[in-house]
């Protein structure tokens, strides 16, 4: 059985960002806008750990020759920004989903289910504490369906994580221009 370390901490996280979302909702009386101070905060921290999730981990993935860490602290870093970001950014969305913001958060939505089924398909494979491969303890015809797998779920998952990062963009330089340039 895998370690989930990573999930509970998202999840005591959103629990306390959810609680401070709670609080908020209570002295205010209403939904924070995303335009207001706790809205952008929201949303500047959540894609800040949703650029992190990114960035981080595939930068140490792809930097075979650096010593940053073992793979599988990245990978759980990985998850758990992964996770928490996009709740604070589904929380900044004042829970209204029309035009390019709700197509982000769509694919939010979207990148973060995925990631869901690669964690799957990824623990799937019998791995090292370092998270090398072990090919020895299962038949080789299952690591490698295992393999195609995980191949097919990145063709699928990397484009959505960039669609999603471009919509993002997008939306924060709208969000720029028509609230802070035009005033």
């Amino acid at each position: 059985m895998r370690n989930n370390y990573e999930l509970w901490l998202a999840f005591i996280a959103c629990s306390i960002i959810g609680g401070i979302y709670g609080a908020v909702v209570f002295l205010t009386r209403g939904i924070p806008p995303a335009s207001d101070l706790f809205g952008h905060a929201l949303g500047i921290f959540g894609f800040i750990m949703m650029i992190m999730t990114e960035l981080l981990y595939s930068l140490r993935k792809r930097s075979r020759s650096a010593r940053w860490g073992r793979m599988s602290a990245w990978l759980q870093f990985h998850i758990f920004t992964g996770l928490v970001g996009p709740f604070m950014v589904l929380l900044h969305t004042s829970w209204k989903f029309n035009g390019l913001a709700g197509v982000t958060t769509l694919f939010t939505v979207v990148i973060v289910l995925s990631g869901f089924i690669g964690r799957y398909i990824y623990t799937r494979i019998p791995r090292t504490a370092d998270g090398l491969e072990v090919g020895a303890i299962v038949s080789p015809e299952m690591i490698a369906r295992t393999r195609r797998l995980m191949a097919l779920w990145h063709t699928i998952h990397i484009p959505i994580g960039m669609a999603l990062f471009t919509a993002a963009f997008i939306h924060i330089g709208a969000a720029l221009y028509y609230a802070t340039l035009l005033r």
